[in-house]
């Protein structure tokens, strides 16, 4: 996995923290066109209950998510450091919340009535209403005890922990390049200097 292809697999609000990785020259947006956001939330779909199928994110989409990001990735960072978040971060979040709530849409599918969730207004302001619905859930329950920053010295991704030892976001990613870095340090620290 390339450090240019969004980290996903977490809760879906970290994976939305997780779209600035750490670059080579501070950190990287990989949602700041449309086209990478069309990417993400392909990759994302599953969870995304529907709201996005079919519709082409525009440029004007990126800035409410962009904002949603920003607030949970303050939240997120304050509670890594054992600290309050900032309450305009949550309310940040509240406000993206009101901006689309959802509605359960009720239909017939032929043998029983269904309640789908929908959202109205323009694909960002739903797309962040789902988001910041999204870190509402994760930051108030209990499994965010369980937040931590990886390990690695260059990166800047956050996950929660399902086992006490993990200590990388990815073990493909910043595992082995860890891994490797120690291995390297190691040999060239034991090979005599030779003049």
């Amino acid at each position: 996995m390339a450090d240019s292809e969004p980290l996903i697999g977490e809760a879906l609000a970290l994976d939305l923290v997780n779209t600035r990785p750490a670059g080579a020259h501070g950190r990287v947006d990989l949602l700041a066109t449309p086209q990478q956001l069309s990417g993400w939330l392909l990759l994302e779909r599953d969870r995304l209950q529907g709201e996005v199928q079919n519709t082409a994110p525009t440029r004007s989409d990126l800035a409410p998510l962009h904002t949603v990001r920003a607030h949970t990735e303050a939240a997120v960072r304050a509670l890594l450091d054992r600290s309050e978040p900032p309450v305009r971060a949550l309310r940040g979040l509240t406000e993206a919340q009101r901006a689309a709530p959802p509605v359960r849409e009720l239909d017939w599918d032929g043998t029983a009535v269904t309640a789908i969730p929908r959202r109205d207004g323009p694909l960002g302001t739903r797309l962040a209403a789902l988001l910041a619905e999204a870190a509402a859930e994760m930051l108030s329950t209990p499994a965010i005890d369980r937040l931590k920053e990886c390990e690695a010295d260059d990166c800047v991704m956050v996950f929660l922990t399902a086992h006490p030892r993990r200590r990388w976001c990815s073990p493909t990613r910043c595992g082995n390049r860890t891994r490797v870095a120690r291995y390297y340090r190691r040999h060239n620290q034991a090979e005599p200097t030779r003049t």
